[in-house]
């Protein structure tokens, strides 16, 4: 069976390549990266850094390394990272800062957008104390993917930074789809990372290149993350063969992801009207949308999932229970949500 992505709504990741970055990719100039001298990867870095005003950037194959190489760079064996409990780094990154970096996690709730509540920060910061973990480093997130995408203000990054300056925490931002935040938002994507030591943003998901992420900060941090990079693994060589397709990602695809906020949009509100269905469309502000199942509906997530893939052949990500998402991106055009809303209803009225 031919793969389609117009019918795969499980996630941005799924996004394929576009001519013009196989095309940049096939004739890119590269030299050995882990010496420093790929100069299309040393291009990527620099343009990226450039972009969220920080000095430098590393090229990294995945966002969840990304953040693993800040989170060991920024904190030591015995020191406490204090985070979101649903956020990505906590959650969908196998629990590598305690299992590589023998950093202990300190979650704590989030509000409805994803925001920690400043008070609780603050109170979450250990004493100097020699029973406690050293309170080391902030992780925030944005948008905020277990809440569905919400994009974050830079007003709440600064107020965080402020927090974290007070008690001499370092901060890291996964920003994975932080350019989603940007274009919501209508701001220059260096405003939500002017208070943050730190910000890691993906190529491979909104932005269509097939792999990597680029983190960025200091000159020093840069330096320092490329030994746990190289730690991780994550040293490549001939690396410019990937790194063009991210500079044409950064250069033509930013600005287009609006196109996917509007679908998304318009999935809500469709499917916002079927009986079955729990969703609010004014929350949907990015590429993603969350919904859940009524209680009458005879069907958990999982098997609205099987339904939708076996009878109509679109793919979802049930996330458990009655809750499903499914996340617009290059390739889904209007007809195509419009299918999903069509094949929803069907499954809903049987």
């Amino acid at each position: 069976m031919t793969y389609d992505i117009t019918r795969d709504f499980r996630s941005d990741t799924v996004t394929l390549p576009t001519d013009a970055m196989r095309t940049a990719m096939a004739r890119a100039e590269v030299g050995d990266d882990v010496y420093g001298e790929d100069p299309t990867v040393n291009r990527l870095q620099e343009e990226a850094a450039r972009r969220l005003g920080k000095e430098a950037g590393l090229f990294v194959p995945s966002g969840s390394m990304g953040n693993l190489v800040a989170i060991l760079s920024h904190a030591g064996r015995g020191d406490e990272a204090i985070a979101g409990l649903d956020s990505h780094s906590l959650l969908w990154e196998a629990g590598g800062m305690a299992t590589l970096g023998g950093i202990f996690p300190h979650p704590l709730p989030t509000d409805q957008d994803g925001r920690l509540d400043a008070d609780a920060v603050e109170a979450a910061v250990r004493a100097d104390n020699p029973h406690l973990a050293r309170s080391r480093l902030l992780l925030l997130e944005n948008s905020y993917g277990s809440r569905g995408g919400v994009p974050l203000p830079a007003s709440y990054f600064a107020e965080m930074g402020a927090l974290a300056r007070r008690h001499h925490l370092r901060v890291h931002l996964d920003g994975a789809r932080l350019f989603n935040t940007a274009v919501a938002l209508e701001c220059d994507p260096a405003s939500l990372t002017e208070h943050v030591d730190s910000v890691t943003f993906c190529l491979s998901k909104g932005l269509c290149a097939p792999v990597g992420s680029v983190l960025c900060g200091s000159r020093d941090f840069i330096h320092e993350a490329r030994r746990q990079r190289k730690l991780l693994g994550g040293g490549m060589r001939q690396a410019g063969i990937l790194a063009a397709a991210g500079l044409v990602a950064l250069d033509e695809m930013v600005d287009r992801l609006a196109e996917d906020h509007t679908h998304a949009a318009r999935l809500a509100t469709g499917l916002a009207t079927l009986n079955g269905i729990i969703l609010d469309p004014k929350r949907v502000r990015t590429n993603i949308v969350l919904f859940q199942l009524s209680p009458q509906v005879p069907l958990d997530a999982a098997g609205f999932g099987r339904k939708l893939a076996d009878d109509h052949g679109l793919q979802v990500d049930p996330r458990g229970g009655r809750l499903i998402r499914a996340v617009t991106h290059h390739g889904i055009e209007a007809r195509h949500v419009d299918q999903f809303i069509t094949a929803a209803a069907e499954i809903l009225s049987a």
